[in-house]
């Protein structure tokens, strides 16, 4: 080590760091399964907000909703509260997006390409106009009460 003032030594640093994690190591290793753990915990930490089961409800079309259906009818739940959303055909190519939540919803964002537009819900009805097609997702923002904890229900991707 260098007796300069203010000059640290990354070398002897890591030296020193290297010698801590084999005595660590040495001493108290960690489970084998202990990376898995920690990857499976990791991931569903926010299990329960990411959650929802997408259902296809009805279409007038066995077609996708990027297909020639005209209307198409999902279902988003977490089991607490329920989502209702049909996607009909718009101008220019685009869809319209009409939903209803059955939670006591403040606004409904669809997430696109990493760009989110946002809707109010009036009393849990939404609608947005013009969407273009592309993987999406449909974040709802709940006011918290006791029979639903989450401030948040975040739909899986499906696309228009």
């Amino acid at each position: 080590m260098t007796s300069e003032p203010g000059f640290i030594d990354t070398e002897d640093d890591a030296a020193v760091f290297a010698a801590l994690r084999r005595t660590w190591t040495g001493a108290d290793p960690a489970p084998a399964e202990f990376v898995d753990a920690m990857v499976a915990a990791v991931a569903a930490a926010d299990l329960e907000r990411e959650y929802a089961l997408l259902v296809l409800v009805d279409s007038d079309a066995t077609a996708p909703v990027r297909g020639d259906a005209d209307m198409l009818t999902m279902q988003f739940s977490d089991g607490t509260v329920s989502l209702l959303l049909h996607i009909t055909r718009g101008e220019r190519g685009t869809r319209r997006l009409d939903g209803w939540v059955d939670g006591d919803a403040t606004g409904v964002g669809l997430i696109q390409e990493g760009a989110e537009r946002h809707s109010p819900s009036d009393g849990g009805r939404f609608a947005f106009d013009d969407v273009g097609s592309g993987i999406s997702r449909l974040r709802v923002s709940l006011t918290p009460s006791d029979d639903a904890p989450a401030t948040e229900l975040l739909t899986p991707r499906f696309e228009i």
